[in-house]
């Protein structure tokens, strides 16, 4: 079964780096970024967890785990969406971001939601 496509659940992600947060001297890259979680499926769905692979230029990965997003199990109704921001500070100025959502359908079936890997870069650093 194709959960994907059954439950159309789709993610969007901007990034913007936060240079008054940052500090060059001491390695520091602080970048926030909006997840939209859109329902586009016919049903009801709750997300329940978030897995993060947060890589930087140096190849160090931090994995995140953890019950919902910013404090909140959404649930999202059908046409709906549900928007958060939310942040990490790289130690380099490049580095990517990736994951994935556990979601539910209300009253059914546990499925995952993959997040593309995305950019975290400081402005004018790639071409």
């Amino acid at each position: 079964m194709d959960t994907l496509n059954q439950y159309k659940v789709n993610v969007t992600v901007q990034v913007r780096y936060l240079p008054e947060q940052s500090n060059e001297v001491e390695d520091r890259h602080v970048f926030a970024y909006t997840i939209t979680i859109t329902n586009q499926g016919p049903h009801p769905v709750q997300l329940l967890h978030r897995h993060w692979i947060i890589t930087d230029a140096n190849n160090h990965v931090q994995e995140v785990k953890g019950k919902g997003v910013v404090g909140e199990q959404p649930i999202i109704n059908p046409g709906q969406g549900f928007e958060y921001s939310s942040g990490t500070v790289l130690a380099t100025q490049v580095g990517t971001m990736s994951g994935s959502y556990q979601m539910q359908v209300v009253d059914g079936g546990v499925f995952n939601v993959p997040i593309q890997q995305f950019v975290l870069s400081v402005p004018r650093t790639l071409h």
